[in-house]
């Protein structure tokens, strides 16, 4: 990952950590807490693609295991994240762009659930059963809901600073991008429409010049036989 991308991932994951703990985590809402640690990681996958998202979500987990009051073993989230991370970034379109705002929030919906079970299955193998009692069910559904609910508002947002801080627009992973392909937060916040101004200016500009071309050689061609006309006379 080159240095542009560590530096605003790693301030995107700390910022959205500490909101998560210091705010979402003192709801005291039914069920699972939102996780905005997981929304960051997959709007930054869906940027950098499979690499970028794995080491991305492995860096965040793992300051989720060690942030407080974290009350599981540590590498537990680490390894959760990296396995989102990765399959996240496979998502992305080879054209970095996605046509409407379908792709995102199925991304968000499979990585809610994904990652809930990921998580509930590695604390069966190593013996953590603190979230039993809430119920693997009751867990999946409310993860799935406020991870939905919030992803609209972040996902985006993490998207487009991503794109944005890219010396080259399309230098991913994928590679074999297009120069002109659009923003890949541009099939969210745009829904798919296409539009593309600067072309379009150009175009205008392209049939200004001709009608102004066609204008003088259409005077010309006045004058030209005008002036034969008053030769004729003379």
């Amino acid at each position: 990952m080159r240095f542009n991308r560590i530096l605003l991932a790693s301030t995107l994951i700390l910022v959205a950590l500490v909101v998560q703990v210091s705010v979402l985590g003192r709801l005291q809402l039914p069920g699972a807490v939102p996780d905005l640690v997981l929304l960051t990681v997959v709007a930054l996958a869906l940027v950098y693609g499979h690499v970028g998202g794995a080491l991305t979500g492995f860096a965040a987990g793992l300051l989720a295991d060690l942030a407080p009051p974290a009350d599981h073993a540590a590498g537990r989230y680490a390894l959760v994240l990296c396995v989102i991370g990765y399959a996240a970034g496979l998502v992305r379109p080879d054209s970095g762009r996605f046509r409407s705002a379908w792709g995102p929030l199925l991304t968000v919906v499979a990585a809610a659930i994904g990652s809930t079970l990921l998580y509930a299955g590695v604390g069966a193998l190593v013996g953590d059963t603190a979230a039993r009692h809430v119920g693997l069910t009751g867990l999946l559904f409310t993860a799935t809901l406020y991870d939905l609910l919030l992803a609209p508002f972040t996902v985006p947002f993490v998207m487009a600073l991503a794109r944005r801080a890219e010396s080259d627009p399309m230098a991913v992973e994928a590679g074999g991008g297009q120069a002109a392909a659009t923003d890949v937060s541009s099939g969210w916040l745009a829904g798919g429409t296409g539009l593309r101004i600067g072309s379009q200016r150009g175009g205008l500009r392209l049939m200004t010049a001709r009608n102004r071309a066609n204008r003088a050689g259409r005077i010309r061609g006045v004058k030209g036989v005008k002036s034969v006309k008053s030769v004729k006379k003379l």
